[in-house]
């Protein structure tokens, strides 16, 4: 057993691998003076949308941005409400009051940690009997690339004539078992429209900031073309006020190139899943990550639960073990959210889970024997308290 530090995410690997076609990528822009737009991005775009199964991609500067475009696209404007979890990255929620919306959040299932379909539905139920201020739109969260239950969000949605925009950030080619349709479907193509991050450490990572719209509506991709690009509709014609939010050339140039590896690097992390699975099958009062037979997920993150989280982590630092907290203080309790108004326990399934979270390293390039280091540290540190307690 070695006692190398092992990090939470390898960043630098896959790109010493593909280094000479990123750069190539980068000299054919520098060659071209093709920065913004042009034939890297149209290649890029129609490359994802046939992946994700899609009609319409469309690049975009990052996920905020794609998701805020999404919304706005979607008809959501100032005065809206929008529903989403408080358990997820601040950009979620961002969007949505960018795009003029409140937010409204929905407590999350205790097992998967996406969006309870049951406390949507009530919360519906209650907010129906307010007309004007009832939500127009609800963002499930695909977290630490698994896909929500969506089949069950949209029934509920088509009941109160809700939108629905996945935050597909997390979930690059994460697949759900649809019922209504009879076959798998890749996240952004289940919704009326998906947004997603190529922030560097996502799955499918930029050397920099991007993102992506996928939609099968032309109305909602033709929009969201405009708002990235000044609200033109061609040059200098402006339909809208829009925003400065195109991808980079060389970025989709990149993504590109990183696309045709995407589904090995996924099987490596449910791979990876597999094995932490197993090592960690008999490790008292930790949980393993909760996949549902109708999903795949992608395992952006390998994301355990522990009682004693905040000194497991501290042990595994210590012994050159890298982890993360994703995330650490629910959406509703932190102070750019105050003037919701929504206080400690109003989101008890959220509150709980956030102090109880630990990311451990996962990445395609992990081994299982950096895996196994990882999991008996654990046991060692399960051990110490055992021992602790038991007044040994």
């Amino acid at each position: 057993m070695t006692d190398d530090k092992i990090p939470f995410l390898d960043l630098i690997t896959p790109h010493i691998e593909l280094e000479d076609e990123l750069v190539s990528v980068f000299r054919s822009a520098l060659r071209s003076g093709g920065f913004i737009g042009g034939a890297m991005v149209e290649e890029f775009e129609e490359e994802f949308a046939r992946y994700c199964g899609t009609k319409h991609c469309v690049g975009v500067g990052s996920g905020t941005d794609a998701l805020r475009f999404a919304l706005i696209a979607a008809g959501i404007k100032e005065g809206d409400r929008v529903i989403t979890v408080p358990n997820t990255f601040i950009a979620t929620t961002e969007a949505i009051t960018q795009a003029g919306a409140r937010v409204d959040f929905v407590d999350i299932d205790p097992e998967t940690y996406n969006m309870d379909v049951n406390k949507l539905d009530d919360y519906l139920k209650k907010t129906s009997a307010f007309g004007p201020c009832m939500p127009r739109a609800v963002i499930p969260v695909h977290l630490y690339g698994q896909i929500s239950d969506m089949d069950s969000i949209i029934e509920v949605a088509e009941k109160y004539g809700l939108v629905v925009i996945e935050d597909a950030c997390q979930a690059h080619g994460a697949e759900y078992l649809s019922q209504t349709e009879n076959r798998w479907k890749k996240a952004g193509s289940i919704g009326k429209a998906a947004a997603f991050s190529f922030y560097p450490g996502k799955n499918l990572g930029a050397c920099g900031e991007g993102g992506a719209v996928t939609t099968n509506d032309e109305r909602i991709a033709q929009k969201v073309r405009m708002l990235r690009d000044h609200g033109q509709e061609k040059k200098y014609l402006h339909r809208m006020e829009g925003y400065n939010g195109r991808l980079d050339a060389i970025q989709a140039g990149i993504l590109k190139r990183k696309l045709a590896e995407l589904p090995k690097w996924s099987e490596k992390r449910r791979r990876n899943a597999c094995l932490y699975n197993e090592l960690l099958g008999d490790v008292e009062d930790v949980v393993t990550p909760c996949e549902p037979r109708w999903v795949r997920s992608v395992y952006h993150l390998y994301v355990i639960r522990t009682h004693r989280r905040d000194e497991l982590r501290d042990y595994l630092s210590a012994r050159q073990v890298s982890t993360g907290l994703h995330y650490p203080i629910p959406l509703h309790l932190q102070e750019a959210y105050s003037s919701l108004g929504y206080t400690k326990g109003d989101f008890s399934v959220s509150e709980k889970v956030a102090g109880e979270i630990l990311s451990l390293p996962m990445y395609p390039e992990l081994t299982g024997d950096q895996q196994r280091q990882v999991v008996e540290r654990i046991k060692e540190w399960q051990s110490s308290v055992r021992h602790r307690t038991s007044g040994v």
